[in-house]
């Protein structure tokens, strides 16, 4: 009878991990394999000896193949079935299109979540596997291939293949975590079936070799075994920072009137405001007072009403709105005033605005306050972009800053950038919090951005 291995009561990376242990060489087939994943089979890889054998036309020493078949989203699969028929048949084109969209996939798992040493060693591994062709890996494309096949060869003449046959991807969820439905197959005519089976597919004309990508992949991860200069850590901030500025500058044109009222670097702060404002549905203007964020965010405000036809609400405190008032006046700027100790009362049955001015934003540093609730629940119910005006955008924590910027940007948003290594470095959040201000938040920020 076949053992089972669910995850639960048996787990596949130990059944599999045993088996390698007495195994020269293996091959797998999943249809979604996860690059981090790799650290549960990595060891037991580097221990196999390998066996030559015949790939076409030459003698090949293979320890591990590995056929890969980018299992796709099932809104994806329904797209296709409308436009391919039995009859489509995949052209060279096709095959490079899909081959360079695996390498984004590839390239995008390794974005997501903070990267651990264990990850670390595991991708170093791999890559060198890679190098050293101990593992070959091969992109099944002539049809989505939704299979979990591993199979362990041995020179047991008695068991020569076992094969484990299931649900389980190549990924840390699908070999020791989530539930899943796996049984090993010893019987030896299966199991020779299904060697079979797996070379059939590996030697199809669009089973085409990703080997040399996931190796570039890697070493152009925070994974690289090379140590990066501190002066090109340097020049890649700078480089993404000036190109989120002349993108502004390029794509928005400041209204008439204020071409004349504002002084050069203030045209400039709109024009990347706009950029920020148009890409992610808000911006901090935090100049020190004195350098004109009224009349900045007054600019900001009239370029997306003639743009984008939108008309603004601003909320202030109460000493402030008629000032305001004036220069929504002045400008002819279709907007509303309101104060902020009345945002409780009016903020419920107002009207739509899609974009809120918020002046002395610091008052909204306590995400827990019934002000900030309000606008909170205003500024999701209604979709509206956000302008934060504040000369101490930062007081006492870093939370007075980051519950700012919560008011447009969601909790759950993936902002690519993580600080869990190093707060876990030091003894965990509580350390990170007494130890660190506004300045230590984005300096190691930017350690963990430039890492991922």
């Amino acid at each position: 009878m076949p053992k089972i291995y669910d995850n639960i009561n048996n787990h596949l990376t130990k059944g599999l991990n045993d088996t390698l242990e007495l195994s020269h060489r293996t091959d797998f087939c999943v249809g979604y394999f996860n690059l981090r994943g790799w650290k549960e089979v990595a060891d037991k890889i580097d221990n196999l000896s390998g066996k030559t054998i015949a790939e076409g036309s030459e003698d090949v020493h293979r320890i591990c193949r590995l056929l890969v078949g980018m299992q796709k989203m099932p809104v994806d699969i329904l797209k296709e079935s409308f436009y391919k028929d039995e009859t489509h048949i995949i052209d060279s084109a096709e095959a490079s299109k899909l081959k360079k969209r695996l390498a984004q996939e590839f390239k995008d798992q390794l974005t997501y979540g903070a990267p651990t040493e264990q990850h670390e060693k595991a991708l170093r591994k791999l890559s060198q596997q890679l190098k050293d062709k101990k593992v070959v890996v091969k992109l099944h494309l002539r049809y989505t291939l939704h299979a979990k096949l591993y199979l362990a060869y041995s020179p047991d003449k008695r068991v020569p293949v076992v094969g484990f046959l299931g649900s389980s991807n190549l990924t840390f969820a699908g070999l020791a975590n989530q539930g899943e439905l796996n049984i090993d197959v010893m019987d030896q005519d299966a199991a020779l079936k299904l060697a079979d089976w797996f070379n059939d597919r590996w030697k199809d004309r669009w089973c085409i070799d990703i080997t040399e990508e996931l190796i570039e992949i890697i070493n152009n991860s925070w994974a690289s075994d090379r140590l990066i200069p501190p002066f090109h850590i340097y020049l890649k901030i700078a480089y993404h920072l000036s190109r989120e500025a002349r993108a502004g500058i390029n794509e928005f044109k400041l209204p008439k009137v204020f071409q004349t009222e504002l002084l050069e670097f203030q045209q400039k702060a709109v024009l990347v405001a706009a950029h920020h404002l148009h890409k992610r549905d808000g911006v901090l203007i935090g100049d020190v007072v004195g350098l004109g964020k009224t009349i900045i965010a007054t600019a900001l405000a009239k370029l997306f009403e003639d743009d984008f036809f939108l008309e603004t609400l601003i909320i202030c405190p109460k000493n402030l709105v008629e000032m305001w008032e004036e220069y929504a006046h002045k400008y002819q700027l279709r907007a509303k005033v309101i104060s902020q100790s009345r945002v409780q009362t009016l903020l419920p049955t107002l009207r739509r605005y899609r974009l809120v001015i918020i002046d002395e934003s610091h008052n909204l540093r306590n995400d827990q306050g019934s002000r900030y609730r309000a606008i909170k629940s205003y500024l999701e119910e209604n979709d509206s972009k956000v302008i934060l005006l504040s000369a101490t955008p930062y007081n006492k924590t870093y939370l007075d800053l980051s519950n700012q910027l919560r008011l447009f940007i969601s909790d759950d948003k993936d902002l690519g950038i993580s600080p869990e290594r190093y707060i876990e470095s030091i003894g965990g959040q509580v350390q990170f919090s007494s130890q660190h201000g506004y300045f230590g938040v984005i300096d190691h920020l930017i350690s963990v951005q430039i890492d991922q």
